[in-house]
Parts: C-alpha cells; sequence; structure tokens
C-alpha cells in the first residue's frame, strides 16, 4: 500500500451541488443524455481552450513564477494530445485505446475586458492555508474562500475562459474540478499550490503536473475511472475501453494489477483519470476523448472557438435537445449519481 494518496474532491464537490441544488441535479441529467446520444464528427483540427491561472498566495514562495505555469500549460498540451514522452510506457494490450483529443490550452492573450493579458493573475491573499477535511460541504467553504474577494479571485467567464486557480490547501487535497452543470461564478478547476506544474514549487510524487490533467479531465465531464463505488465492481465511468476496475489504484503499481474480474490485463492505472502518483499516469482512451468531444459539442461548446465540430445531425434526438439549453446549462445518470 501506498504510503501517500491522492485526494481529489470533484466527487464530494459534485455529491454536495446535487445534494443542495435540485437545478443542478436537473442540468447533470440532460448533460448525461446530452453525452450519450450525441456523436461528434471527426475533426482534424485542434480546439485551443483559452486559460487564465488566478494565483493565491500569502508568502514568496506560494507566488509560483509565470515558469512554474507555463510548464503546467505545457503538461496539459503534451497529455491531451498524445505527445507526453512517456507514453511509451501504455502497456501493449492497452495501447490501441490511446489516443490524441486534439484538445489544447493557451494562457489567455486577453482579460475579459479585452485588455492585453499574460492569462495569470495574483491575489496576495490573507488566508495562510485554505482548509479541508473532507467533509461533504467542505469545498462549499473552498469555493467561498477561493473564488470570491477578499480572500480569493473571481472567476473570469466560463464561456470564454477555462479559470485555474492555484492556492495552498490543507487536508492532502491536491485538487477539484466543477463538472459541468454547476454556477458560473465558481466553474473551473483549483490545485494545490505544490502539485502545479513540473517545476518550482512542487512536492514528491505529484510534480509532473498530472493533478491539473486529471482535474481538467472531470471538468471536461470525465469521472474516476473505477466509477466511484469503493471497491464494489457495480458502476461504470461510462466509458466501454476502460477495464471495469475495483477502487482507485495508488502509488507506482506493476502491470498488470488484476481486479473485478479483468484478468489478463487488469486494471488501466495508469490512466490520468486513476490516482497513481504522476509518474505512472500517461493515458486518456478514445472513449473518454469521445467523452470529452460531447462536451465541447454541448455544455462547454462555446469553448470550442476553432473546433471544427459540425452541427449534430437533425433526427437524432440530439440536436433537438441541445436547442433546448443555452450554452453551459446542459451533466451524469441521476439514477447514479444524483
Amino acid at each position: 500500500m501506498s504510503q501517500h494518496r491522492r485526494i481529489c474532491a470533484t466527487m464530494p464537490h459534485h455529491f454536495e451541488l446535487a445534494e443542495t441544488d435540485e437545478n443542478y441535479r436537473t442540468r447533470r441529467r440532460r448533460i448525461e443524455t446530452f453525452t450519450r446520444m450525441a456523436r461528434p464528427l471527426p475533426r482534424s483540427k485542434a480546439i485551443t481552450i483559452p486559460v487564465v491561472v488566478h494565483v493565491l498566495y500569502r508568502t514568496a514562495e506560494e507566488n509560483i513564477s509565470d515558469l512554474q505555469v507555463s510548464s503546467q500549460i505545457e503538461v496539459l498540451n503534451n497529455d491531451f494530445r498524445l505527445r507526453n514522452a512517456d507514453r511509451s510506457a501504455i502497456p501493449a494490450a492497452f495501447q490501441p485505446a490511446a489516443g490524441d483529443s486534439l484538445i489544447e490550452f493557451s494562457l489567455a492573450q486577453r482579460d475579459p475586458e479585452g485588455k492585453p493579458s499574460s492569462g495569470i493573475t495574483r491575489n496576495l491573499t490573507s488566508v495562510g492555508s485554505f482548509p479541508y477535511d473532507g467533509a461533504r460541504d467542505a469545498t462549499t467553504a473552498l469555493d467561498a474562500l477561493i473564488k470570491f474577494a477578499p480572500s480569493g479571485m473571481a472567476a473570469w467567464p466560463r464561456e470564454d475562459y477555462l479559470n485555474l486557480w492555484v492556492c495552498p490547501l490543507d487536508g492532502g487535497l491536491l485538487g477539484y474540478a466543477q463538472f459541468p452543470g454547476g454556477a458560473a461564478a465558481t466553474d473551473g478547476v483549483v490545485i494545490r499550490t505544490t502539485a502545479f506544474g513540473k517545476v518550482g514549487n512542487v512536492m514528491e510524487h505529484y510534480n509532473l503536473g498530472r493533478t491539473c490533467v486529471h482535474e481538467v479531465g472531470h471538468w471536461l465531464n470525465l469521472l474516476h475511472i473505477w466509477g466511484d463505488d469503493g471497491d464494489s465492481c457495480q458502476r461504470s465511468d461510462s466509458i466501454a475501453d476502460t477495464p471495469n476496475q475495483g477502487g482507485p489504484n495508488e502509488g507506482t503499481p506493476a502491470y498488470p494489477s488484476i481486479s473485478c474480474h479483468n484478468a489478463p490485463h487488469g486494471d488501466m492505472f495508469m490512466n490520468y483519470m486513476d490516482y497513481v502518483d504522476d509518474a505512472a499516469m500517461c493515458m486518456f482512451t478514445r472513449g473518454q476523448i469521445g467523452r470529452m468531444n460531447a462536451t465541447l459539442a454541448g455544455p462547454r461548446a462555446s469553448l470550442a472557438v476553432s473546433s471544427g465540430l459540425l452541427p449534430v445531425p437533425a433526427g437524432t434526438g440530439v440536436a433537438e435537445l441541445r436547442s433546448a439549453f443555452a450554452p453551459n446549462q446542459l451533466i451524469f445518470d441521476g439514477v447514479d449519481w444524483c
């Protein structure tokens, strides 16, 4: 057993919203219906998503450098495009499933008012470390501190940007994301300062930028690869080409790692949506890419500025469903998740 553990609070954040906001539950069901029905046509042109990084700090060490920020954008681009050097570590049995998402990321060149921008904002905060105790409502308290003044930074419009907040987090928390369907004011991804990027102020085991890759996967509507059912092997991540597995993997497992009767190849623990160390993660599957593309064709369509995605053909029911919702108002199955 690993002596350290990746802690992602995306699912507690989701469950808290689902329990307290009926409109969120409805939007999630509609988005999941859209995701299951949508079949975006293949494309050859990459989508470029503008990113704004909000750095919250109290000490000079927490005020991470532009170089550390840039290193994270580089990791996002390499990993989402299957250009990561460690893709050679994908086992032969899983190599056919690995794919290039044709999704790229770039620091925003202009702010919401159209003024030139570095894509990085910085806020000297009075909060020494943002608390997390694992409670179901803990992310609600974090959102209030991180995403609103005076201790935090307000989100830039989600129709135009991916918001990343980088700050010191307590309780071992590495990060969390908001699935499509939540409030605009809190939409985006939160990452621990020392798990962001691959140079500078980064910690052992989480020093290759993969926490952000994992959380941006959630932001694009990917679920944890084991389906968040403990180790019962009952639920799914709604992806056909990821093997069913019993709970998260940790550390750096040896291949094959068998669970849920998935021999001979076992768990796809090297998937970005598992809980292994950064050095053990190296792939998204084509099925996961299809789900992300459905998100970019539906609830996050406004960000597909150069997508090449074509309208869904009429008569499939998808076009009619999509027309019933404004962009970013459309997300999993209420039976399983809400």
